[in-house]
């Protein structure tokens, strides 16, 4: 017989995205992991830096059991997108014990709490700001996932490097070859619809 335990499955896809994301940090210089790759300065360390902050509040003020290290770049004074990148004086070991840190937190907070536990996220709409620790965890997973696919396409346009994860990319088997005519074909395909 199959046992059933739904908060057991929901922090291991919470954790599947939490190790994805700091995945896509493997292998790279510092410069790399901080370089920002898109307009709107999308940055592999930003992403982990910004995940620990919204865990942090999400798993923690959220149920009156705030994380006990202070986080300035998400004050209400601190600059537009603080979060979204380290400073110079944060490095990647910073970045990373920070959120490993927030999980034990987090992790705490889940497993002493049942999964009806209410809860009130003071930064949503009054109207949305009651919850539940069930809502919160769906939550985090979304954003954590979200977030961790940015990192893939983000890392794939520094070094190529994609997938779920470094044991199994979850991608056909396909050498570069491959994926170059693969990705020709598609673009064959976009420029027919500039016709119509």
């Amino acid at each position: 017989m199959v046992s059933f335990d739904p908060k057991t499955d929901l922090v291991h896809y919470l954790q599947q995205a939490r190790e994805a994301l700091l995945w896509k940090l493997d292998g790279l210089s510092d410069y790399d992991v901080r370089r920002p790759l898109v307009p709107t300065g999308t940055n592999l360390l930003g992403l982990v830096k910004h995940v620990a902050s919204v865990e942090a509040g999400y798993f923690g003020e959220t149920f009156g059991r705030p994380f006990p290290e202070p986080m300035p770049w998400i004050a209400d004074d601190a600059e537009d997108n603080a979060d979204m990148w380290a400073t110079e004086s944060e490095s990647r070991e910073q970045i990373v014990d920070l959120y490993r840190r927030v999980w034990a937190h987090s992790d705490k907070t889940i497993a002493e709490l049942p999964l009806d536990a209410p809860g009130r996220v003071p930064w949503w709409p009054a109207e949305r700001a009651a919850v539940t620790l069930h809502q919160i965890l769906a939550h985090m997973i979304a954003e954590a996932a979200r977030h961790a696919g940015h990192a893939d396409i983000v890392r794939e346009l520094i070094d190529e490097s994609v997938g779920v994860r470094a044991s199994h990319s979850n991608l056909p088997p396909g050498d570069k070859q491959w994926w170059s005519a693969y990705r020709e074909r598609l673009e064959r395909v976009a420029r027919l619809s500039l016709r119509e």
